[in-house]
């Protein structure tokens, strides 16, 4: 059973341990039907996998929602005006809004767990730099971008942050745009805007939080994603983030920054 409960405009999902941080215009009062949602999470998944706007031709093909083509585009325009899609070409398919994304992760994805195998990796890694800080977050930065092919950052309160994997936002056609690129980089190196993020934009109440950039209001960051974990290292609040397109693969992203965070709090 999952319960969610809405306090000053945070959803809270007790099966997944994730905080959706919302923006009190993209509440999901909407009640979708179950074929609505069915379509939704097949959108998402495609989109997440391809990076391309999906057609309703695709979805009839490709994913067992028993209905016809003609019925999944008029759900999908259904869905544009509700807020969840939408369409950035008048001839192609449809996208998913940060809207859909939160609906997703709180209460459609699959999460894909960890391998044991893994797990004692990370434990023996945190373990061996446990007593010096720098080598601590900077290992969990570099195994993080390694494991999620994804821009990874660290920070701790007094200021320090370290930051791995930069050159995996230029696999993801998104970052083609050179403002984006740009942006990105200008706000990597702005100490202050990184403390603002990660400590006041983030609640830090929950072991993962996402954030997608049209919440942030940073210039040219609107496509982007960002799943953040807190945790206390030697008496200063800590934090571990992975920055991607908006399509980031949650699935696998959330319950990896949860386990990361999880350990540090336990070994060190």
């Amino acid at each position: 059973m999952v319960l969610f409960f809405e306090f000053y405009g945070v959803l809270t999902s007790f099966s997944t341990h994730i905080i959706i941080l919302l923006k009190e215009d993209l509440y999901m009062s909407d009640v979708l039907t179950a074929r609505q949602t069915q379509i939704l999470k097949a959108l998402i998944d495609e989109y997440i996998e391809t990076a391309e706007p999906v057609g309703s031709e695709v979805l009839e093909k490709k994913y067992n929602l028993d209905v016809s083509s003609a019925t999944i585009r008029n759900e999908m325009a259904d869905l544009t005006k509700m807020g969840y899609l939408r369409q950035p070409h008048t001839s192609a398919g449809r996208m998913p809004t940060s809207k859909a994304m939160k609906f997703y992760i709180s209460q459609l994805m699959e999460e894909k767990k960890m391998s044991l195998a893994d797990e004692i990796k990370v434990k023996e890694k945190v373990s061996e730099v446990k007593d010096n800080i720098d080598e601590l977050m900077d290992e969990m930065v570099h195994s993080l971008a390694e494991k999620t092919s994804s821009l990874s950052v660290g920070v701790v309160d007094d200021g320090r942050n370290w930051v791995a994997g930069l050159p995996y936002i230029f696999n993801n056609p998104e970052f083609r745009d050179l403002n984006l690129c740009a942006g990105v980089f200008s706000f990597l190196d702005e100490e202050e805007r990184l403390l603002d993020l990660f400590f006041q934009r983030f609640l830090g109440s929950s072991p993962v939080e996402v954030l997608f950039g049209d919440e942030l209001g940073f210039p040219y960051l609107e496509p982007i994603g960002i799943v953040a974990t807190h945790f206390n290292i030697k008496g200063q609040r800590g934090a571990l983030g992975v920055i991607g397109p908006m399509r980031l693969s949650y699935p696998y992203v959330v319950p990896l920054l949860r386990y990361y965070g999880s350990v540090v709090e336990e070994v060190v």
